[in-house]
């Protein structure tokens, strides 16, 4: 029994994110999904892109393509704070894709879809923007 309390007390440590890159529309940033030569690659073995990956395979529970993912890479700021999840699922509350919630309505500022909040192309943390930074991506 102590064994079996300890073992689920370390679980935490051993469960991390996994890094994904940076969804941005900058092609020159490295660690950018619209780099093709960099995260964005549709070779990569952990990008969106990659219909191969788990994190861009339509039929994964963990991708933003599937509609039907519950678990796709969640976004983040520059700063840390939580974007949403980057999926195609528009029943998730937490989707991108989700037009009435917090991170998908276009009337959102927290929204990527808003283009006078958090998706401004002037933002320099905006995925829009084509010489900006992005949201740091995460998957499970």
């Amino acid at each position: 029994m102590p064994l079996l309390l300890l073992l689920l007390l370390l679980l935490p440590l051993f469960a991390s994110a996994r890094d994904l890159g940076e969804l941005s529309g900058n092609p020159y940033q490295q660690n950018s999904t619209a780099n093709p030569y960099g995260a964005g690659s549709p070779f990569a073995s952990n990008g969106i892109n990659n219909p191969f990956s788990p994190y861009g395979s339509p039929y994964s529970n963990q991708s933003s393509t599937n509609p039907f993912a519950t678990d796709a890479p969640r976004l983040y700021d520059q700063q840390g704070n939580y974007r949403g999840k980057l999926s195609a699922n528009p029943y998730d509350p937490d989707s991108t894709s989700n037009p009435f919630g917090r991170y998908g309505s276009p009337f959102s500022p927290d929204s990527i879809n808003n283009p006078y909040g958090a998706g401004s192309p002037y933002r320099s943390d905006s995925p829009t923007n084509p010489y900006g930074r992005g949201l740091r991506m995460e998957g499970q």
